[in-house]
């Protein structure tokens, strides 16, 4: 196994003259010119953050704190071209985009998805796929319950040993008859007479969160370093951002679009072959463009294991990252302790980043992309 990056973490002087009382009159001493002082220079306050609640996962505002306590859900979603068209991602607060895990002619992996559901739970989020060892550092810190079709064994057994932080067990298979996933009889293939279910399978969120009963009181945290109350996203002193071209592979190839619509305030997505457009026909569009640029490798348990799997080095890492949102960016570093550890973003400017509420897309391309934002 590839071993993961481990790389973490400023007299007065009073004098006083005694005059004799029998001594001449000593001539007066001359009156120091005082030295003008110059004005305190003004200090602008730090904004306070707001204290009203907000949903953890876009730091929007929410009227009844109570809404907020239940599990976050993320979904496992294929993202390669013949397993378009997918559901449910423009109601996910978050959506991490990550390696496959399938080589191309050139030994490079195209795309998978993993959205987030936890303000707002869709009817059906999919198609589902498999697990990958990077969803324990990406998903630790959500205490999340993740739909999936399972995963390699050495996978599953590892991303189990933390089942304290991440819920990865409630699979397909395992929940067969709950009514957390289902079959798109649409979507089934058939090959030399045998069916083929890897495009048809379907979850339903609210209804695995249901099943699984995990971490009823929510997220713990915010995943991200939301602005609230006074406080303005760090993008209103950034440079122009309009287009974000995230490549995946080599070169510019394959890249991943985000085009600044100033109708909607949002950016909508394109894949590597044109507009990314849903089942129902919807763009997919985002408020916030989040790159953070990340070693990427391969790791295998052991021999006899299966093949490798692909991963994201955050743990114990740091690195680039680039924030987009209305239009606007701002670039700096990023840095993760361990699996269940809040990413920290600092500026180069040496401030916080302060993102603006809103839904997520978290691209994590190689340290090497040539990210294009102009």
């Amino acid at each position: 196994m590839t071993p993961l990056s481990r790389r973490a973490i400023l007299a007065a002087f009073v004098g006083t003259a005694a005059v004799g009382c029998s001594a001449p009159a000593a001539a007066p001493s001359p009156t120091p010119t005082a030295t003008p002082t110059a004005p305190a220079p003004s200090v602008t306050p730090t904004p306070e953050p707001d204290a009203r609640p907000r949903w953890p996962l876009t730091g929007q505002l929410v009227d009844d704190p109570a809404l907020v306590q239940h599990a976050a859900v993320a979904v496992k979603v294929p993202d390669t071209r013949v397993e378009h068209p997918q559901l449910g991602l423009n109601d996910a607060d978050l959506v991490f985009v990550q390696l496959d895990g399938y080589p191309d002619a050139h030994g490079e992996s195209a795309t998978r998805l993993v959205p987030v559901f936890h303000s707002r739970f869709p009817d059906a989020a999919g198609p589902v796929r498999s697990l990958r060892p990077s969803d324990l550092a990406l998903l630790g810190p959500l205490r999340a319950v993740v739909g999936s079709t399972g995963a390699a064994g050495w996978v599953a057994s590892y991303l189990a040993q933390r089942s304290d932080i991440l819920d990865t067990g409630h699979t397909y298979l395992a929940t067969r008859g709950t009514g957390a996933y289902s079959i798109d009889p649409s979507r089934i293939r058939t090959l030399s007479g045998k069916k083929y279910y890897d495009r048809a399978v379907r979850c339903h969120p609210a209804l695995l969160a249901e099943v699984t009963g995990r971490f009823a009181d929510g997220p713990p945290a915010p995943y991200l370093p939301y602005a609230t109350g006074e406080q303005t996203p760090s993008t209103e002193a950034g440079f122009p951002a309009t287009t974000v071209i995230v490549p995946w592979k080599s070169g510019s190839d394959y890249a991943m679009g985000y085009v600044f619509d100033a109708a909607s305030g949002r950016y909508e997505r394109s894949m590597p072959w044109g507009p990314h457009v849903l089942a129902d026909g919807s763009r997919v569009t985002t408020d916030n463009v989040l790159v953070i640029l990340a070693g990427q490798g391969s790791a295998k348990l052991a021999e006899g294991e299966g093949g490798p799997e692909p991963i994201h080095e955050v743990t114990d890492a740091s690195g680039r990252f680039h924030y987009a949102h209305g239009g606007r960016a701002v670039s700096g570093q990023w840095s993760k302790a361990g699996v269940d550890a809040p990413f920290q973003f600092t500026l180069d400017s040496g401030e916080p980043l302060r993102v603006a509420p809103g839904r997520t897309f978290v691209e994590l391309p190689r340290a090497d992309a040539a990210v294009q934002i102009s």
